[in-house]
């Protein structure tokens, strides 16, 4: 029985994840569980899951949730330290990371150097500290699997293939809700335009970073490392009809693809039991179904995002960093009707444009970097 430790319990990925908990109670148990602030849901999770450990953004959401639960109630620990514990107790052989942004960085590093296998969902982790964390990895001797499904189709097309014979990977991206939007009305689109993705269901932020297509650019970094290629090597086709979930290309031509209905259950099960797959669900791909499926070329211009995360990893090891958390903080900008949407690739770009590129020795460094971008952004915005 595999022991999971699972960091965003609450959010769109840590739900499905329990759903496959829940089918497959014979292989799984669950330890330790984190959450945010949706304290009713994480009580109904502790309910029917019985974790030994649970964590919560502050001392006041613990003091709340001990008080929902009965006097025999698991472990409550909050902040940081509750997401490094909850990452690191000795029982759990793997932890899901489903936290949203960089804060996912620091307990997902603490997994690793405590030997644990990690499913990784949160992708600004590599974004943030890919080599350190590859290198993490490496001398830790455990396993990260991609839950993306992007990069969990990428994973897939590799196995029983030579990685010297990989030419490319190829990303597909739904091209988001505003695919055929005309240039001059992406300036007066509203939040809610913004978050009516057209295939998948996803939290807040990350839809966000669909429609700017940042997702997808967050996703080349994270790519770069998981798979060891360069930038040049990586390439993203928009596909509307999210049925093929990414490609690798081979150096005889032969392409190999991933195809799926969009459901996260399918990449997060088989991150969970790699190399077996479990029943999950899914509505199985009826391909007499579809009418068609079709392939063009980002527009860069439209959608700067992902030519600022290309211009990132080709720019220095801070500079992804950066990135992120400028993209951060300038969606929660707009979120919050602070700006407008076609702002959002700017304060971004404001924000690398003040930045001086530099190495990172520790994850220390990245934190610094991060708090940089913020801090950063915010002079930006002017809500420094």
């Amino acid at each position: 029985m595999k022991k999971l430790g699972i960091l965003g319990s609450t959010g769109s990925i840590g739900v499905s994840t329990l759903e496959i908990v829940a089918a497959h109670r014979d292989r799984f148990k669950v330890v330790a569980l984190t959450a945010g602030s949706n304290l009713e849901l994480l009580k109904r999770q502790i309910e029917e899951f019985a974790p030994q450990l649970v964590a919560v953004a502050t001392e006041d959401l613990a003091d709340e949730l001990t008080a929902m639960l009965p006097a025999k109630r698991p472990e409550i620990l909050w902040g940081v330290e509750g997401l490094i514990a909850a990452a690191t107790v000795a029982e759990i052989d793997m932890v899901v990371a489903a936290i949203v942004g960089a804060a996912g960085l620091v307990p997902t590093a603490a997994a690793i150097k405590a030997g644990k296998d990690v499913a990784l969902a949160n992708k600004e982790t590599l974004v943030t500290a890919g080599r350190l964390i590859m290198e993490m990895v490496e001398e830790q001797g455990v396993k990260l699997y991609p839950v993306d499904s992007e990069h969990s189709a990428v994973f897939q097309s590799l196995q029983g293939h030579r990685g010297e014979d990989v030419k490319r990977i190829i990303l597909t991206a739904s091209g988001g809700p505003f695919l055929n939007y005309p240039a001059e009305k992406l300036a007066q689109v509203s939040v809610a335009d913004a978050l009516n993705h057209p295939n998948w269901s996803m939290g807040k932020k990350i839809t966000i970073d669909s429609a700017t297509m940042m997702n997808k650019g967050l996703e080349v970094i994270e790519a770069r490392w998981l798979f060891d290629v360069p930038a040049q090597r990586i390439a993203v086709n928009i596909h509307p009809q999210s049925i093929i979930h990414s490609m690798v290309e081979y150096v005889d031509g032969c392409v190999m693809a991933q195809l799926g209905v969009p459901d996260m259950k399918a990449p997060i099960a088989y991150a969970l039991t790699y190399p077996e797959r479990v029943p999950t669900g899914v509505k199985p791909l009826d391909l007499t179904e579809l009418s068609g499926l079709s392939f063009f070329n980002p527009d860069h211009n439209r959608f700067p995002a992902l030519k600022l995360a290309y211009r990132a990893l080709e720019g220095g090891e801070s500079l992804p960093a950066v990135l992120n958390a400028a993209n951060e903080v300038a969606v929660e900008a707009f979120l919050g009707g602070m700006i407008r949407f076609t702002e959002i690739p700017t304060v971004i770009e404001r924000t690398m444009n003040l930045h001086h590129p530099h190495s990172f020795a520790t994850i220390e460094d990245v934190l610094i970097a991060d708090r940089w971008g913020r801090d950063t952004a915010r002079g930006v915005l002017g809500t420094a």
